[in-house]
């Protein structure tokens, strides 16, 4: 244990965000340098538990109490070799991450939990600034050839987890760069995109080999697949967005959130000089109250909108844990991640509790307003309030409603063909169907990450790669050395 009493001499404290009138005038992240003695004090604060929930609301069993002792006692190479010992890329998880361990601390039951997102983020960023970072390459090589498809972080972890056991590992992604999400829907502000291309150089000198711009299914035939591969890993993410059909979603600026986010980042790539879709000097409306609405809020503002308004059709959530959400569960709580704090400060509005009737059009087509109406809560299914009606102006919209599962592909459609009854490919919810050991209705090939199991969280999707990595390994070698952190069967307490 690293201080006994660590955990009553020091509250809870995390870096400062920089000044946001700085900050929205650039796309770096948001967070100022955190100091050596704070950072050494909130690992101070880790009571290592008897029985350490933080591990059980980590989806990758991290080894939480462990290195947060070892950076308390100044060990940090060993610190990053216990933090790789279960994540591969604890630079995307600590940025990341809604942090459920940190809901599952047992300090948290009352007192604010140790602060782990940010003893991760320091481990790591030390590591890669100290060199300890170093490619891993297999000492022997098998010959089999895996073909992972998707670079999102299950596909990432995949690879990396398959290369070091020895096989020949491609990944295909269908856009211009690896990534997926990671690199065109996560804003820089939130993630800069070096710390991917620095974890891809790694990954490259192990021998993982990246092929961009390839639509498997199309440019490459599900036939072609199999025929060069000895067993293949989907893990192309749950990218199928939910609309909202309502009179007037046709007009012009109304767009999906990952319609309107990939260009910004764009942008950030150099790629363009500036978005075709820019939210300068419009009165902007996202609808969605999670992550990826708070990335259209920050984007906006830094675009230079007129005034940006974020509407929930669920009630404000608390500020505190409700008593049908008890720890260590992860409590739906009222968030003000650095882009409310921007909104807040500026021309904008958080409205919850209300829902959008008709997108309303000029007379050339394009969005000049909505239409909304108060709600009553889930409870009540919805019910619209009478005499809540009104507009609000709007010259961009962008739906950041979460995703529905994976698109039916060619390459999804193709597999299922293949299958003895292509009906089993897929599960009652249109995602991919695994097994125990993710492996689908169709031999050798596998699903890992959000197109098995429907949108989730980073670590959900690293947890799933690194296992279904060992399930391959398993079918081409025989056994394996490489661990399994969670069955696809289990089920999330987030």
């Amino acid at each position: 244990m690293a201080d006994p009493k660590g955990f009553m001499r020091h509250g809870r404290e995390l870096p400062a965000r920089r000044p946001i009138d700085v900050r929205i005038r650039d796309w770096r992240e948001v967070y100022e340098d955190f100091s050596r003695p704070a950072l050494t004090q909130q690992a101070a604060r880790c009571m290592d538990c008897g029985i350490p929930f933080c591990h059980n609301g980590c989806p990758l069993g991290n080894l939480i109490p462990e290195w947060n002792d070892l950076v308390f006692r100044d060990d940090w190479r060993e610190a990053i070799e216990r933090l790789h010992a279960t994540n591969n890329f604890p630079e995307f998880t600590g940025r990341l991450c809604p942090a459920p361990c940190e809901a599952a601390c047992v300090l948290g039951i009352n007192s604010d939990p140790v602060a782990i997102k940010r003893v991760e983020v320091e481990i790591i960023d030390r590591a890669f600034a100290e060199g300890w970072v170093t490619p891993q390459p297999p000492l022997d090589r098998t010959g089999r050839r895996v073909a992972v498809v998707g670079s999102g972080p299950a596909g990432l972890a995949a690879a990396q987890q398959l290369t070091r056991a020895g096989h020949d590992v491609t990944v295909f992604e269908r856009a211009d760069r690896i990534g997926g999400l990671l690199r065109y829907g996560i804003p820089e502000f939130k993630m800069e995109k070096r710390h991917i291309d620095r974890r891809l150089e790694q990954m490259e000198a192990e021998g993982t080999r990246f092929r961009t711009s390839v639509n498997v299914g199309v440019d490459v035939t599900v036939a072609e697949l199999r025929e060069e591969f000895d067993a293949i890993v989907l893990a192309g993410g749950a990218t199928a967005w939910r609309d909202l059909p309502m009179p007037g979603r046709e007009l012009g600026g109304v767009l999906q959130a990952m319609e309107y986010l990939p260009l910004a980042n764009r942008v950030q790539q150099g790629d363009l000089a500036e978005s075709p879709v820019s939210a300068a000097g419009k009165h902007v409306v996202v609808i969605g109250g999670g992550d990826t609405g708070a990335d259209c809020i920050g984007t906006a503002i830094r675009q230079g909108a007129a005034s940006v308004t974020q509407l929930e059709i669920m009630p404000r959530p608390p500020e505190s844990r409700p008593g049908a959400q008890p720890w260590p569960t992860y409590p739906m709580l009222f968030k003000m991640e650095s882009a409310h704090e921007e909104l807040e400060a500026g021309e904008g509005d958080r409205v919850y509790a209300v829902s959008t009737q008709e997108f309303l059009g000029d007379a050339e087509g394009n969005l000049r307003a909505l239409r909304l109406v108060d709600v009553e809560g889930p409870g009540a299914g919805f019910k619209p309030i009478p005499g809540t009606e009104r507009e609000i102006p709007a010259g961009l919209v962008t739906l950041a409603m979460g995703f529905v599962g994976p698109e039916k592909s060619a390459l999804l459609t193709g597999l299922a063909e293949l299958a003895a009854d292509p009906a089993s490919f897929f599960d009652p919810r249109g995602n991919v169907a695994r097994g125990r050991s993710y492996e689908t209705a169709v031999d050798g090939v596998f699903a890992a990450g959000d197109m098995g199991r429907g949108q989730s969280l980073i670590v959900w999707a690293i947890a799933e790669g690194r296992s279904a990595a060992a399930a391959v390994d398993r079918y081409l070698s025989g056994r394996t050395a490489l661990p399994v952190a969670i069955p696809p069967t289990a089920r999330p307490l987030v």
